[in-house]
């Protein structure tokens, strides 16, 4: 894994090169605008319709939902009760909560997981962030940056979810795969060829994403909580969770890797929408993610 590890850290730190260098005069947030619009808007939707086109449906993708659903929740009740008291600053606050409970489990979790354990863990990344980790963020996740953010919307936040390219992929995959049309032998070339931009791109949008501001030193003790619960109690949870849903095996560590994931990058676009910490969250991303390169490693260790 230290391997892939390596080779993941090389393109974050092309992303992290180009943050400080801006060659060609493109600044750092719009080309990370730019790529991950792609990857969001085309790639990652190809990716989801040729796996969940053929891959084989069962109790599996409710158990994978149920447990990556239940693990956020829990490191929102966690996070929650922490910072309440500590009597966190209600915007400083709404970042934390984001930050804890939503983890880079697609951009982050799909390269990792497909170079340490092979290319099936596709299907349980794909399933872990659409049916339990994206419809959370865009209801349950919205409506707690509203309220820590003060900002409120007059367009419902369900709507947030007819606006997911990678949903809709899911829903028409899922469509064939049950109606049992088979793959044009065309289709499923051009689609690889879509999806085989998605990893390299998703891991330099990550390192575009990772950024430090002024006043970072005092904001940093906040952050332990955080990187306790989800770089270590919410993992645990899962671990002891998954037998209980009849997870086992190399499908179990899968999980278990997915949610032991560091902080999201794109949650720091609802910060900057409902007016929380963006410095802060900003400042999660990047030091879970520093920290997940020595953790993930030693839970892989763990369930093998």
């Amino acid at each position: 894994m230290y391997e892939v590890l390596l080779q993941a850290a090389a393109l974050v730190a092309c992303g992290i090169a180009w943050r400080v260098l801006q060659p060609f005069g493109l600044a750092a947030d719009d080309t990370r605008h730019v790529l991950s619009s792609l990857v969001y808007g085309l790639l990652l939707p190809a990716l989801v319709l040729k796996v969940l086109w053929t891959a084989p449906l069962g109790l599996d993708v409710l158990r994978i939902a149920a447990l990556a659903g239940g693990g956020i929740l829990v490191a929102l009740l966690l996070a929650a009760v922490v910072y309440r008291l500590w009597r966190t600053p209600r915007r400083a606050a709404g970042a934390l909560l984001l930050a804890t409970a939503f983890g880079n489990v697609t951009f982050l979790g799909l390269p990792m997981l497909e170079s340490t354990l092979g290319s099936w863990t596709r299907e349980v990344v794909i399933e872990y962030d659409l049916f339990a980790s994206t419809p959370l963020l865009l209801t349950v996740g919205v409506l707690l940056a509203q309220r820590y953010g003060g900002v409120r919307e007059t367009r419902h936040f369900l709507s947030g979810l007819l606006r997911v390219p990678p949903l809709w992929a899911a829903l028409l995959a899922l469509l064939l795969n049950t109606t049992q049309v088979p793959m044009p032998h065309w289709v499923g070339g051009l689609l690889d060829k879509l999806a085989s931009g998605t990893t390299p791109l998703m891991l330099i949008v990550v390192g575009l994403g990772l950024a430090w501001q002024r006043g970072w030193a005092q904001r940093l003790t906040l952050l332990v909580p955080l990187l306790v619960v989800k770089l270590a109690l919410v993992p645990l949870f899962a671990w002891g969770l998954a037998p209980w849903l009849g997870l086992g095996g190399e499908l179990l560590t899968a999980v278990v890797l997915e949610a032991a994931m560091p902080s999201m990058v794109i949650g720091i676009v609802l910060c900057d929408r409902y007016g929380l910490d963006s410095a802060l969250y900003a400042e999660a991303v990047t030091v879970s993610t520093a920290l997940a390169v020595l953790t993930l490693p030693v839970w892989l260790m763990l369930l093998r």
